[in-house]
């Protein structure tokens, strides 16, 4: 079970919306986007495809999943489900009775119908990675059905764009997926960084700095590969913190200063992050909350100069980038983060732009704006 819901209470003059979101069936970055809209607004119901309630905080446990939800296996593996999603949305009424709609998407959740007159505001994480981005996706499908489904991937590109013609107004949560909004779609959006629990990460000044981390699920395009690797014949300790698939081909060849842990709860990851010299993270990433919220610690990340770390990392003075998913970049930037250490204070104060407040403030903004704007989708 999640963390419970500390969400804020909404504005009594909130409006009315309804939110759609891709799935729910574990808590994470996304879902905490929904759960904070819960408290920015009068949310009048929430739509997914399908809904893992015992994974849910009690904001997320009232959606609203489609009939997918009875396809034996649906929550464990949703991802299978993708070619039917269209219909799901598809086959639903048009949401009315509300003053907005927001999507929260990064597959297909701006399908959502929409009545007549409503406007359509979509929280893009990314354009559908699946379709626009297959590489770095295909892992998440056995082998089997890649090749048909990277030939679906053409069909869902020309689908996804027609779906973006309904959207109001888009929200980006990094610079990054402001510009892939613009290839994939041709629209401008605004951007509004995803909520981090600065309340929850905060800086610790008693506490020893004597590792380096890494977290993150341990797929492919997170690069756990490359950051075990770049801590080969190194003096340092690092410590690898997530699950996934590499789990086992990762453990059974890391060098002997490198370490496992499997999850841990929020206190132990806040525990982590004080704790670390710095956080080690090559992805190249929508936005990285991980970074967000080591940062909110006072700690600082290496991180690569390409996707959400431009928004979060600041050269030399909140972390280090680097410019390509190279080993020896990667040692050098641990070696240089271990003898020169950054002003922790410096760097918990530059994340509160990230704090959740800030967040709901700018959705509410932007929300009221599109209403009053009388322009629907």
């Amino acid at each position: 079970m999640p963390t419970p819901s500390r969400t804020a209470a909404p504005p009594p003059d909130a409006p009315r919306i309804a939110i759609a979101h891709e799935w729910l069936v574990r808590y994470a970055g996304s879902e905490r986007v929904v759960e904070e809209l819960t408290g920015a607004f009068a949310v009048e119901r929430i739509l997914t495809t399908v809904l893992e309630r015992d994974a849910m905080p009690a904001a997320l446990e009232v959606a609203e999943p489609s009939w997918l939800q009875h396809v034996p296996g649906a929550t464990a593996h949703h991802e299978w489900l993708l070619p039917l999603m269209p219909l799901a949305w598809r086959l639903r009424q048009p949401v009315r009775d509300v003053d907005a709609v927001v999507s929260s998407s990064h597959a297909c959740a701006n399908a959502v119908r929409v009545g007549a007159g409503i406007p359509h505001v979509s929280y893009c994480h990314t354009p559908m990675r699946y379709a626009w981005d297959f590489a770095s996706e295909q892992a998440r499908f056995p082998a089997a059905l890649r090749p048909a489904a990277r030939a679906a991937m053409g069909l869902f590109r020309r689908w996804d764009r027609s779906q973006a013609e309904g959207v109001t107004r888009f929200v980006a949560n990094s610079t990054a997926v402001a510009e892939r909004i613009r290839r994939a779609y041709g629209r401008d959006a605004d951007v509004v960084f995803p909520p981090v629990r600065t309340d929850h990460f905060t800086p610790d000044a008693t506490a020893e700095r004597s590792r380096f981390l890494f977290v993150g699920r341990l797929v492919a395009y997170k690069r756990p590969d490359l950051v075990i690797e770049a801590f080969r014949g190194l003096d340092h300790e690092l410590v690898v913190v997530g699950e996934g698939q590499l789990r086992r081909e990762l453990s059974s060849s890391a060098p002997p200063n490198v370490s496992f842990l499997e999850s841990v709860d929020d206190e132990g990851l806040r525990r982590l992050y004080r704790e670390s010299i710095a956080l080690v993270y090559p992805a190249e990433e929508d936005f990285g909350i991980v970074m967000a919220e080591a940062q909110a610690c006072g700690t600082p990340v290496i991180a690569l100069d390409k996707g959400g770390a431009v928004d979060i990392v600041e050269d030399g003075i909140t972390g280090w980038l680097i410019h390509d998913q190279d080993v020896q970049q990667l040692r050098r930037a641990v070696r240089h983060a271990a003898e020169t250490p950054l002003d922790p204070v410096e760097i918990a104060a530059a994340t509160q732009r990230f704090a959740a407040g800030h967040f709901r403030e700018q959705m509410q903004r932007i929300v009221r704006e599109t209403i009053e704007s009388g322009s629907p989708g």
